[in-house]
Parts: C-alpha cells; structure tokens; sequence
C-alpha cells in the first residue's frame, strides 16, 4: 500500500499536545572522556504529552540491561504514559540496586513536578557504563527542563541534541498524513553511532534463535564495551489502542532498527518508545483495517529513516551498503548470511579500501549458520535501489565484469551488495557500513590518558 505522507519541521513537537525541552546539567563532567570535546552540549531531554497517552515500547535483549530499560518494560505493560526523560553521559547501566533506585527516583521528579501518576513516567539513559548517575545535577536538571517545556521546533532541536553522545548531529523527523480525513502527524528523534547492531524486543528477552548456548555469528547480541547506546523517541497524535500500537511499533521495528549494524555490538540500554496522545482526533485504530495501514505506512517510514540516519552517522563511517540477501531457504537463514556478511571486519575494511573483494563475502557466507552452496551463489553490486547490478560472480564463479567497473560501483560513499543463495524464497536486507581507522582510533582509548578510557 503507498500511502500519502508528507515530510514536516518540528519532530516530536511536532504533533499535536506534545511539548519538549533539552537542557545542559553537566551529566559528564567537562573535559573527561569521549564526548567531552563538543563542551556545554544539552544533555538532558524532556517530552510530554499535554495528555495521558497510548504508550508502546521496543527494549534491548543484552543479558545486561540497564536501570532505566527495567522500568521501562514494566510501565509500558500498564500501556499508558505521559512523559519521557532522556539523559546522555551517563548509561545508568550496572549500577546496581542503586542505579535502578536512582532511575525511580527521577521518574518521581519528574511526577510530582508535573502533577502526573508516576506510572505514567519513562525514562532512558545512554552514555558511560558502570558509573552513578550525578543525582543533585539531575534533579536541578529536571526542574530547568520543565521551565523550558515548548511545541516550537527549536524546543525540539533542543531535546534531539540532548540525548546524543558521540553522535555528529541531531538525528529527527516528522511526517504528515490523514486518518478518515483528520490530519495526523508522527515526529520522532533518535541517537546513535556506536555500539550499534540493535535486537530489540517488546520484553526485553532474547528471541529462541539468541538464547541458545551455540554463539550465531553475525548474531545481534555481540561485545560489551564502554559507550553509546540506541535511544528513539517518537510522538504521535493519532488515536490508537495500546495493543495496536505495540503491534505497530514491533512491525517497523523490525524492518528498521532490527535491520541495522555498524560494530555487530548490542548496548545494555537500546531503547525505542512511542507515545499516541489521539488528540488528531480520528476514530480509535484497534484493528488492520485501511486506516491501521495508513499509520503503519507513516510509522515504518518515521523508524527507517531515524535508522538509517544511525548507521550514516555511525562513528567513523565512510560508507553506507545496503545488504540485500534473496534465495535462502528460510528467514532465519537469510538474516543470519546477511548479519555475517554485514559483520565480518575484512569485508566492511574492503568497502572502506573500495575493494570488490567478492573472496571474502562469500567467506562470510560460508561460516554462517545459513545452508549455502557454493555452485550457487551470485554476488553483485548496485547504485542504491537500481535494479541494474553488475554481477562480479554467478552461480559460484567469477563473472566477466571488468575489474575498474567493480571498483566504480563500490567506491559509491552510498551503495546495494545483493547476495542470492538460489536456495529458496527467504530474504533480508540488512543496513550497513564499513569499517574505518577512524573508528577504531576513536574507541581504542589510550593508557597514557586515564580520562579516555572506559566510554
């Protein structure tokens, strides 16, 4: 279904009855650690909805979750809420029973200032593991950002910069579109450049194929270091029933922040909430009639550009590949070729060499769980979403492609890798980048200089 939505200003102000602040509260102390250099950066945000709204949410499967994404997942089950709080430089994760006291804690200031069942408060963290949250500043932080509570798109600038970290720019969006004739918008903003290959769930828990004892290579759920986190808000004024909505959120979940990787790495605190106000006033969506479409339509296109916008953004990234992976036998086939390939360091180096390096695909290929033979695989290349590829091998061997025109169809800063397993119907597509010195010189640290170490 192509529905008709247009792309507006103000992002999660902009649908109607939200209001958004972002503020500096000096979360991280200035000159200490990544991140410091961007200085008096906003580091706390604030959202509400003028109303209670319909609230869903889609939660990091890591074994370590962070405070914050525990009472999340408990609230959201209750499918109504009224506020998110948002801080960066601080991931509030193995924290303790402190940690998760201290997360409460600031769901209650939130509360009592705001006159609003504390229920009806969320909360999300992203930053440095392992070190408390700096109470007293939060606690002056929450009171500034209520007096700065605003709709205007400045206000909502404010809180898309607040809830970044290593991030080089705000990553938001609005669309705009009718439900049986009533105006609806969909805003979202979202943060994230590292640590990022997201498996989110709506509990929290590791789907069957993750929580078995067998690593997946290639598999969501990968190291653990010190920084960064996936954090997306979105706002809406249509009116939609709780489970509906949860439904929604899991679809375009799944074709979007699911579907994205830039270091294979899966942070404690990745987190993905949505607020529906129904102030656009149409008739509650409860079932996936024409309208729940129309709104899933706005909902999958809003989470696929604020991902995509994560792995182009991604720290030290010089390229961006969409991974298209057709013929494998069944789904879970497909997304584990897709997630190898999309993972492997020798591939995503030759993407940033501008190497058509088709040996050490097809390698990655070969050690993932997916069945693959090797008279069968074809591996070519396209400018993004062309249907015209220059195949560099068919059905196991190399091709006639001259050498300069795969190099000319890699050294694209944006292209297709298409991949066909000629074994089935399954597909994936997975959104990727390569790997780059600056990467790893950003997250190496130094030993020399204590404050740069540990996120």
């Amino acid at each position: 279904m192509k529905a008709k939505f247009s792309r507006i200003t103000g992002s999660i102000a902009a649908p109607r009855g939200f209001l958004a602040s972002g503020i500096f509260c000096d979360i991280k102390r200035l000159g200490t650690g990544k991140g410091s250099e961007k200085g008096r950066k906003r580091d706390l945000a604030l959202i509400v909805s003028e109303v209670p709204a319909t609230v869903a949410g889609m939660f990091t499967t890591n074994q370590i979750c962070a405070a914050p994404v525990k009472v999340c997942i408990q609230r959201v089950n209750k499918g109504v809420a009224q506020a998110i709080l948002a801080n960066s430089g601080n991931a509030n994760a193995c924290t303790g029973k402190q940690g998760l006291r201290d997360a409460f804690a600031l769901t209650d200031l939130v509360a009592q200032a705001l006159h609003m069942p504390v229920e009806q408060v969320l909360v999300g963290s992203t930053g440095r593991i392992g070190v408390m949250l700096p109470m007293d500043n939060l606690k002056r932080g929450i009171l500034d950002a209520i007096t700065l509570l605003g709709d205007s798109t400045e206000c909502a600038d404010h809180a898309a910069e607040a809830i970044i970290t290593s991030d080089t720019r705000r990553k938001q969006i609005a669309v705009a579109f009718k439900l049986r004739g009533k105006p609806v918008c969909i805003g979202g903003i979202c943060k994230g450049a590292g640590m990022i290959q997201p498996g989110l769930s709506a509990t929290g828990r590791r789907p069957a194929a993750l929580s078995g004892k067998v690593s997946r290579p290639g598999a969501p759920g990968g190291r653990l270091h010190g920084h960064a986190t996936m954090l997306c808000f979105i706002t809406t004024d249509a009116a939609i029933e709780a489970k509906a909505l949860q439904t929604a959120l899991a679809e375009a979940v799944a074709q979007s922040f699911n579907c994205i990787t830039v270091d294979g790495d899966m942070s404690t605190n990745d987190t993905v909430l949505v607020l529906a106000n129904g102030l656009a006033g149409n008739p509650e969506l409860r079932t996936p009639n024409s309208e729940f479409r129309t709104f899933q339509a706005g909902l999958n296109h809003v989470c696929l550009e604020l991902a995509k916008m994560i792995v182009r953004d991604g720290e030290g990234v010089s390229r961006f590949v969409t991974v298209r992976l057709g013929g494998a036998r069944n789904a879970a086939d497909a997304d584990a070729a897709a997630r190898a390939v999309a993972n492997s360091s020798l591939v995503k180096t030759s993407w940033n060499g501008g190497d058509p390096n088709w040996g050490r695909i097809i390698d990655a290929l070969g050690y993932s769980l997916a069945k693959v033979v090797e008279e069968k695989v074809d591996i070519g290349y396209s400018a993004p979403a062309s249907r015209k590829i220059l195949w560099s091998l068919k059905r196991g061997q190399p091709t006639k492609a001259g050498f300069k025109d795969l190099c000319a169809a890699v050294a694209l800063k944006e292209f297709d890798l298409h991949i066909n397993l000629n074994l089935g119907n399954s597909r994936a597509v997975i959104y990727a980048a390569d790997l780059t010195e600056d990467y790893v010189g950003f997250n190496k640290g130094d030993v020399s200089d204590p404050a740069s170490l540990g996120g």
